[in-house]
């Protein structure tokens, strides 16, 4: 049994279970809730320390709550911040731990998306990422029993990844969780209005103007967008802020966004 050891614990949220926890649910308790007639199909939520994009992040995940015996797998994608490759990378653990305990990962799908000749098994890409594993916690708190599917982005097309994602789309028990943060480094007032242009492209469904530089998951975003129409969904917008409005340092700030896909 391989199990994939938490790596940013301590740094980007509380490494005691308790603690972190606590955090959680006081991020959760002090979310907006929404009445959703059925259970969003898919997340967009930041990445970034839980101090920093910990408000926003809850956003998103306080309207799974109601549907928490529903979900039963996730489908992660984050961008890689340490290791470039080509297209998708998956791992070879069994389980990813998070100080709430282990989660176990779908081999069987991951062994279906490797038969694809651009998905591969990379763990250097899953040891030291973080656009992962800040989720699995908050999936942890508002999602009772789920196995995951843990996919870290490399160089890859919207559309290619709109096609990989099409083949584990599934049913209402399928949940797919995009990983990105928004601008960065901007000064507050002109990060604002970035993240806001940014934010009616998402919800237009308008994946073409979509770079890096508005967002760093921007390929996990159009994939989910182009599938979004062909499935006539919609995305909506639940929070919208930078870190500088959360922490308050509005110099060069870091923008957060929470969607859900229905």
């Amino acid at each position: 049994m391989c199990v994939r050891q938490p790596a940013v614990a301590g740094q980007f949220y509380p490494a005691s279970a308790g603690e972190l926890l606590w955090t959680i649910e006081r991020l959760l308790d002090n979310a907006d809730g929404t009445d959703w007639e059925a259970p969003p199909k898919a997340l967009i939520v930041p990445h970034a320390g839980y101090v920093f994009s910990g408000p926003v992040a809850a956003s998103g995940y306080r309207q799974l709550q109601p549907f928490r015996n529903i979900y039963r797998r996730v489908i992660l994608l984050g961008p890689s911040h340490h290791v470039a490759f080509n297209g998708l990378a998956a791992s070879s653990a069994d389980y990813f731990e998070t100080p709430l305990g282990e989660i176990p990962v779908d081999t069987g799908t991951i062994g279906r998306l490797l038969e694809e000749e651009d998905v591969a098994v990379i763990d250097a890409a899953h040891i030291q990422e973080h656009s992962l594993e800040v989720h699995l916690p908050f999936l942890q708190v508002v999602v009772d029993k789920f196995t995951i599917v843990p996919l870290t982005v490399g160089r890859c097309t919207r559309h290619r990844i709109a096609t990989l994602l099409e083949a584990v789309w599934g049913g209402p028990e399928t949940l797919i969780v995009i990983s990105s943060d928004l601008s960065h480094y901007h000064p507050d007032n002109e990060a604002r209005m970035l993240d806001a242009d940014t934010s009616r492209m998402i919800e237009q469904l308008d994946a073409e103007p979509l770079t890096g530089e508005r967002a760093c998951g921007c390929a996990g975003i159009g994939g989910l967008i182009e599938l979004a129409r062909v499935h006539g969904l919609h995305i909506d917008t639940v929070d919208l802020r930078n870190s500088g409005q959360i922490v308050g340092r509005p110099g060069h700030v870091v923008g957060y966004g929470a969607y859900i896909c229905h």
